[in-house]
């Protein structure tokens, strides 16, 4: 059903000041094959050079490659290559930032800022690999692009939160999250208050581990605390299915496992599997959209969470309009053109990517909306003060009812009684 996409993605990690290659990550293509170091003295030469002249290089493009440079902390210089049809300027640096952030939560940023002994950076470096490397995969998300936790709603959230909240005050955390692959379904009210990005990286790092009953794992939070570790604990109700806490030195993970579990979770178990078995629709059962959407991405600005599928009907079956992987592409091309050139979340003089279409800046308004049309499908957006909403729709969507059916769209999604 998915597929993996063409072309290639190259990482680089050098030192700032020195341009000392760090580590080099690859997918595609050659992926086996390690740059040249002339190449990569080129690609860090080129922006140190400009850099001596107060010229800051963030972004260059071939025909066939599109190359990204950002300096973090001016310690670590990341430089990233793609020759993936859908990479962009905006894209792409969200995955440098991603994986800075990556490091911080492995390794601290006091190690990664103070490095006295680059030998042993190099192997410390290595723990943070298949972190790193799962940012390099096609994602099946949008979390990695927008830096939100993305949600799914279920009709018995309201036992599942209060279960949870229940289980992380025996464990003394205020930090607690049931997780559904890489969805959260419930969280505590103090979850929600970490930094929208260091949330994210918590629920992709369970993601990129493999399957296990437990872990105990120490984690530096990138914004909250990027020099002081917590204990990062996570277990297996079942399959599919975790709980995850931030905690302090007590309670040990022997007697969370052995005793909390069983006593919180355990009678929760029948509703526990049929939530695991839930469609990957990730929305309630009694919202309806209309047949013409083919997928969405719902984001709450406030909280800075999502809701996102790309099967917004129920299981795909094959022969239906535009394959999964198409349409997933799809609408992160659309969410990253949109936000980069008509609804930036940055300031201009902030961002990594500048504006490309020059009539914006005359705008004497912030746009609310916006629409694209292609042959294979049609893509409308709604840029709002709480809720931000990106539809792709099948290209037989007359034009014209984009809008209103965009507007009815987020009406219902955004419900009191939705959840969201």
């Amino acid at each position: 059903m998915w597929e993996e996409t063409g072309g290639s993605v190259t990482l680089l990690c050098l030192t700032a000041s020195s341009g000392v290659p760090l580590y080099c990550r690859s997918r595609g293509g050659s992926a086996k094959q390690q740059l040249p170091f002339s190449v990569i003295g080129s690609l860090n030469g080129v922006h140190m050079f400009g850099s001596n002249l107060d010229v800051l290089l963030t972004a260059a493009c071939t025909e066939n490659i599109r190359v990204v440079w950002k300096v973090f902390h001016n310690s670590i210089t990341l430089i990233v290559l793609s020759s993936e049809e859908g990479a962009s300027d905006f894209s792409l640096g969200r995955l440098l930032e991603n994986v800075f952030s990556a490091m911080v939560l492995i390794l601290g940023l006091e190690e990664l800022v103070n490095a006295r002994n680059i030998e042993r950076l190099k192997k410390d470096l290595k723990a943070c690999f298949k972190l790193i490397d799962s940012f390099l995969e096609p994602s099946r998300c949008s979390a990695d692009l927008t830096q939100c936790v993305e949600c799914a709603i279920m009709p018995s959230r309201a036992i599942l939160q209060e279960c949870l909240e229940a289980f992380a005050l025996a464990a003394e955390s205020r930090f607690g999250s049931l997780l559904m692959g890489g969805q959260v379904l419930c969280a505590t009210e103090q979850w929600w208050q970490l930094a929208a990005p260091e949330a994210m990286l918590l629920v992709w790092l369970v993601r990129s581990l493999p399957p296990h009953t437990s872990r105990d794992l120490p984690v530096y939070l990138p914004h909250g605390s990027p020099t002081v570790p917590h204990r990062y604990l996570t277990f297996q109700l079942v399959p599919g299915l975790e709980v995850v806490l931030l905690c302090g030195p007590n309670p040990s993970l022997q007697c969370l496992a052995d005793e909390l579990v069983t006593k919180f979770w355990q009678p929760l178990l029948d509703l526990l599997k049929a939530c695991a078995r839930a469609s990957p629709r990730c929305l309630p059962p009694d919202i309806s959209l209309a047949p013409g959407i083919l997928g969405l991405l719902l984001i709450n600005q406030d909280q800075r969470k999502s809701l996102f599928t790309v099967q917004p009907h129920g299981n795909w079956t094959e022969g239906s309009e535009m394959p999964l992987k198409n349409r997933l592409c799809a609408l992160r091309s659309f969410y990253a053109l949109a936000i980069s050139l008509y609804f930036p979340c940055e300031k201009p003089e902030d961002s990594a990517a500048p504006l490309q279409e020059v009539f914006q800046a005359g705008f004497s308004h912030s746009p609310q909306h916006c629409y694209v049309v292609y042959t294979t499908y049609k893509a409308y957006a709604i840029h709002g003060r709480r809720y931000q909403l990106f539809l792709i729709m099948k290209p037989e969507v007359p034009t014209f009812a984009l809008r209103s059916l965009a507007t009815c769209t987020l009406q219902s999604l955004t419900a009191e009684d939705s959840g969201f």
